[in-house]
């Protein structure tokens, strides 16, 4: 259990607390900011997501640094990676803001790749998280973050940042997607 893999476990563990405070019903009041209303459950539970999301990059830099990927750990990390958008993304059909659709499309492209290297873990093969994966998820993270404190700062200006982060989040998902299965389809045509 090296540095890595705790901070990854430490991102497991916020999940529960980032549900708790983003559909508690807590009343701690609401910020009227450009014209919207940011209720503090929702900035608190965005800066606990961030955090949460940033502890990706810390364990991937401690582990690469020093040397400490382990097993344990390509494990974890995307695991870890898919409970916290999936808990976020549920989170926010549950509050209306995210059709479901869109999370459906998601989640359904998460739990594929999930399957895929499954067979590929089983066929002796490892596939790594390519660089349109990588920008899927920081996109994902993007645009959780933007619903989560609605659409602030972009209110200001007009701009729907919020919604046109979520889609692009889908649309690269999809094709994140379609590329990792055009990539990994030897893997599963010869399969047993």
């Amino acid at each position: 259990m090296n540095l890595p893999n705790k901070i990854t476990i430490s991102r497991i563990f916020l999940i529960p607390l980032f549900m708790i405070v983003l559909l508690g019903d807590f009343d701690w009041g609401v910020w009227k900011i450009a014209g919207e209303e940011l209720p503090v459950t929702h900035f608190v539970a965005a800066l606990i997501f961030i955090f949460a999301s940033s502890t990706d990059w810390v364990d991937g830099y401690y582990a690469r640094k020093y040397n400490l990927v382990t097993n344990l750990g390509k494990f974890l990390d995307p695991l870890a990676d898919k409970l916290l958008v999936s808990a976020a993304l549920v989170g926010l059909v549950e509050l209306g803001f995210a059709p479901a659709w869109m999370v459906i499309v998601i989640l359904s492209r998460e739990f594929a790749v999930t399957g895929i290297r499954a067979v590929a873990s089983a066929e002796g093969e490892v596939i790594a998280a390519g660089q349109m994966g990588k920008l899927k998820m920081w996109i994902q993270i993007i645009a959780i973050s933007a619903l989560l404190l609605h659409n602030l700062p972009f209110a200001w200006i007009g701009l729907p940042f919020a919604t046109i982060s979520l889609w692009a989040a889908t649309l690269i998902t999809l094709y994140s997607g379609w590329e990792y299965f055009v990539n990994s389809k030897h893997i599963l045509l010869k399969s047993k």
